[in-house]
């Protein structure tokens, strides 16, 4: 399986998880979606990312996002994995673990990298938009945790940016400036768009409030 790029369709699949047989095109529906993978069950940043994930659902909720997890474990170990990790971190796991023993989905997403372990997934995230194609791409080696914040961030920015026509530049949050493609110039439009106007610091970099804000 060739590695995944940007634009590409997420490959469907069927798997057993910690909350029954999922069709992943279907699961998803047309929410977005947040799918991460984890080396193994009871493994110790494994278990902080996956509280961390549960402790912010209403995050991922109010953005229209479902997350869904991977590792290579069968489902009853997944369950023994979900009670120590509600215990550990204070919440509850509310999204499925699949249960990927066969590596049907690691394959599918690229998900073991044979010169950093012949059988551990790495540490994937794919952030995948309503309609199933793949939007961003993070590989984390399997020493170190995730940044949620990152995530929530870049969703954030794919959702801003989708609808309208701007960029976000470096370190950007929610509520911060953004800039405007380079590609729209049309005088009348941007005067529509923008009704808060712009600073040009350079032709092609123009500054501008967040425009759903």
């Amino acid at each position: 399986m060739a590695t995944l790029r940007l634009g590409d369709t997420a490959p469907d699949f069927l798997q057993d998880s910690s909350e029954g047989p999922i069709q992943f095109h279907q699961w998803a529906g047309d929410s977005w979606v947040v799918l991460f993978s984890h080396p193994a069950d009871f493994t110790p940043v494994c278990t902080t990312e996956l509280g961390k994930t549960a402790a912010l659902s209403g995050e991922f909720a109010k953005r229209g996002v479902k997350p869904i997890a991977v590792s290579v474990d069968p489902v009853d170990k997944h369950q023994g994995w979900i009670a120590d990790i509600n215990e550990t971190q204070n919440t509850t796991v509310n999204f499925p673990i699949l249960a990927d023993a066969d590596r049907k989905v690691a394959d599918l997403y690229d998900m073991i990298h044979p010169n950093a372990s012949t059988t551990a997934t790495v540490r994937s995230v794919f952030i995948i938009d309503p309609k199933h194609v793949v939007r961003t791409t993070l590989t984390y080696p399997a020493s170190t945790g995730r940044n949620f914040d990152e995530i929530l961030r870049v969703i954030d920015s794919l959702q801003l940016t989708d609808s309208h026509k701007v960029a976000t530049p470096a370190n950007w949050k929610d509520g911060d400036d953004v800039v405007i493609i380079p590609s729209l110039q049309d005088p009348a439009e941007l005067a529509q768009r923008f009704p808060k106007g712009f600073k040009a610091v350079r032709p092609y970099l123009r500054v501008t409030p967040q425009p759903n804000k």
